[in-house]
């Protein structure tokens, strides 16, 4: 029996609010040690990251398990670190690699910026 990929969450270190005073640690790396602590005991994998360029609508986090979409998502704080793992572990059981609307939390939907497509993704229903 194989197991579903591990899904992952990548965090930008480096991102802040807009206007947001630069303070260390970053609102970015608190959100980055947030999700690590709600990942601990899980098999979702968390890597940091430098920059998202989503300056814009940072703090940011991007989100994929092999085979599936990658979700971009903006505006999140430390607050979001389980939704983000619940988020993770959702996509990671979608059969066609796209986080399901239904069940996904609030933040993920409201704070999406992008999905982009697989690697090997060819629009066939087009």
């Amino acid at each position: 029996m194989t197991s579903a990929p591990a899904p992952e969450i990548y965090v930008c270190i480096t991102c802040r609010r807009v206007g947001e005073p630069e303070t260390e640690p970053c609102p970015g790396a608190l959100l980055a040690a947030a999700i690590e602590r709600a990942a601990s005991g899980t098999e979702v994998r968390v890597r940091r990251l430098r920059c998202l360029a989503n300056c814009a609508r940072g703090p940011s986090a991007a989100m994929r398990c092999n085979g599936s979409w990658t979700y971009i998502f903006g505006g999140l704080d430390e607050e979001n670190a389980q939704a983000l793992i619940n988020g993770a572990r959702l996509l990671a059981t979608a059969a066609d690699g796209i986080l399901p609307w239904r069940g996904r939390p609030e933040i993920l939907k409201r704070g999406l910026i992008a999905r982009v497509p697989p690697l090997d993704f060819n629009e066939t229903d087009a």
